[in-house]
């Protein structure tokens, strides 16, 4: 339906200890709820136990195969977003466990939806080789991952200690050209969705 928003999931990937994911997603959070195109959550993998360890048969084989009931919200969560944005750290030149593990778990859940990104890194890279390696992965369970990211090198130096932006504006404008892209992507691939199942081009 036209001016229909849509249902946005931010999810925080880190689950280290002292992280700055919340604060990242906090700004983000922020920046899509001005944004006016969509019903903004955030799914924090710190709150839902993520075992490695898969069951015999993965959910690429089996989509509605049982899962932890501790982890039944997330599942809710991902199911009903209509996109997402993942902001994840750079560990060792690429993406936190926990995220691997939350991606694995799921499906169906991810197919035909636009995924956009938010990076930060103690160093230059400001996320963005976790970032490609995270477009690959998901690119194999069928989700479309958007052009464009926001990134944060040396994130300590650009954040205040109320968590605030010390020089907001081009991080701004940068969120503002992802969330475009992701309410136009969005909107085409749900509607596609209601009028033809995906399962059914698989």
């Amino acid at each position: 339906m036209p001016g229909e928003t849509l249902d946005l999931a931010v999810i925080v990937g880190s689950v280290r200890e002292g992280r700055f994911g919340p604060v990242a997603a906090r700004w983000f959070t922020e920046q899509a709820e001005r944004h006016g195109g969509f019903r903004v959550s955030v799914a924090d993998l710190a709150d839902t136990p993520l075992p490695a360890a898969l069951p015999p048969v993965p959910p690429a084989v089996e989509p509605d195969m049982p899962r932890p009931a501790a982890m039944a919200g997330l599942t809710r969560r991902i199911a009903a977003a209509d996109a997402f944005v993942v902001v994840t750290p750079e560990y060792n030149r690429s993406f936190p466990a926990s995220l691997k593990a939350a991606i694995d778990w799921h499906w169906s859940e991810w197919r035909a939806k636009p995924v956009g990104f938010v990076g930060y890194s103690g160093g230059g890279s400001g996320g963005v080789l976790a970032i490609e390696q995270l477009r690959q992965v998901l690119g194999e369970l069928h989700a479309s991952t958007v052009r464009d990211c926001v990134t944060f090198p040396r994130y300590y130096e650009l954040f205040a200690d109320d968590g605030t932006l010390k020089e907001p504006e081009g991080a701004e404008a940068a969120a503002k050209t992802l969330l475009d892209q992701l309410e136009w992507w969005g909107t085409a691939l749900r509607d596609a969705r209601r009028r033809r199942p995906y399962a059914d081009v698989s």
